[in-house]
Formats: structure tokens, C-alpha cells, sequence
């Protein structure tokens, strides 16, 4: 039984990850970090985890996206190399950063981000 609630909060988190991504254009990694914690897995390891699962969600979404008209090709291309070489340092990054560090990192970006959207 134990096994089964633990599939069905694993199922349901992955959907809200989708719904959340999907409707926000990003944002899946701020539940699937805690739900790689909660689950026992390391700071990094659960950011890590968080970009695989949320690669095939954005590609998704960008698919439905683009059908619908709504991507600006010309645009995303001028960001795309920068943010390429961006995830790159990001990721030398996170090798150096203490996990403690990480964790409140992410606290205060979260903050940061929500209050940024919440006031306009």
C-alpha cells in the first residue's frame, strides 16, 4: 500500500510539474526540486534531476506553443547561445556551491521571483 501512495504522489507531483511548466512557461523545477527531497535525494542532485525531467516538458510545451503561433523564432534565437553558455557556467557553477548554500539560493530566488510577479 505504502508502495502505491507513494506512485500516486510521484504521478500527481509529475503533473502539476507538467500543468505548471506548461501554464507558466517554466516553473516545473520549483515542485520537482522539493519532490526529489522529500523523496531523500541531495540538494544537487534533486537540481539536477529537476532539468532532466523538466527538458522534455519544455520541448512539449514549446511544441504546442509554436503551433498555436505564439513563439517568436527571431527573438528566442538571439537568447538561446547566451543562455546556452549561461546553463553551462550554471552548471560549473553548482559544482563549487556548498548545498546548504544552494538550498537557500533557491529559497531566495523563489522569493525574489514571487514577489517579483506578485507587485507587478
Amino acid at each position: 500500500m505504502k508502495r502505491y501512495l507513494s506512485i500516486l504522489k510521484l504521478s500527481v507531483g509529475g503533473f502539476l510539474i507538467g500543468v505548471i511548466n506548461g501554464l507558466f512557461g517554466a516553473g516545473g523545477g520549483m515542485l520537482a526540486v522539493p519532490l526529489f527531497k522529500a523523496y531523500g535525494m541531495e540538494q544537487k542532485k534533486a537540481h539536477a534531476n529537476s532539468i532532466a525531467v523538466i527538458l522534455p516538458l519544455c520541448l512539449i510545451s514549446v511544441c504546442f506553443y509554436f503551433m498555436k503561433g505564439n513563439v517568436d523564432i527571431k527573438l528566442s534565437l538571439y537568447l538561446i547561445p547566451f543562455g546556452l553558455i549561461g546553463a553551462a557556467a550554471g552548471t560549473l557553477l553548482m559544482r563549487r556551491i556548498d548545498p546548504v548554500l544552494l538550498k537557500h539560493i533557491f529559497a531566495v530566488f523563489l522569493i525574489w521571483a514571487g514577489l517579483k510577479m506578485f507587485l507587478g
